[in-house]
């Protein structure tokens, strides 16, 4: 396998509720669901958008893996609540279309759509557990 045959197939985010995270990605992004799991009490939830079904963003409570220490969970929590833990990066065709939608929602707005030196147009939020969303237009 070469370096240049992988691809992303996954990456996880920590939220502090499932379900208002669940409600935010599905209902406001117009991601689907791709599994809803748990096991031995815990639960996790992976959603993605329906462009690209082989990607998947996992929504996931602070520490869910068993052998986490109640020291580590609290400390995991205490960086989600200062919106220090996670941050995804999406492209679109229409940023200023994308930032009304989600501003509607009631979305904490980071960033209203500025074009950048780079040559791109974007915006960014904080999702209902405080990760950074940007959306760029290229």
């Amino acid at each position: 396998m070469s370096r240049t045959d992988l691809k992303l197939s996954a990456c996880t985010l920590t939220v502090h509720d499932l379900n208002e995270a669940l409600g935010f990605y599905r209902d406001v992004l117009g991601f689907e669901v791709r599994d809803d799991d748990g096991s031995e009490g815990m639960r996790w939830v992976s959603v993605g958008p329906p462009s690209q079904p082989g990607a998947r963003i996992v929504l996931e409570s602070p520490g869910t893996d068993p052998g986490v220490s109640p020291a580590d969970r609290q400390a995991i929590a205490d960086l989600l609540a200062k919106g220090l833990l996670g941050r995804l990066v999406f492209l679109t065709d229409n940023c200023d279309a994308i930032f009304e939608h989600v501003e509607a929602a009631g979305a904490e707005v980071m960033q209203e759509p500025i074009n950048q030196p780079e040559g791109v147009r974007d915006c960014a939020f904080l999702d209902p557990s405080g990760n950074m969303l940007r959306f760029t237009q290229p």
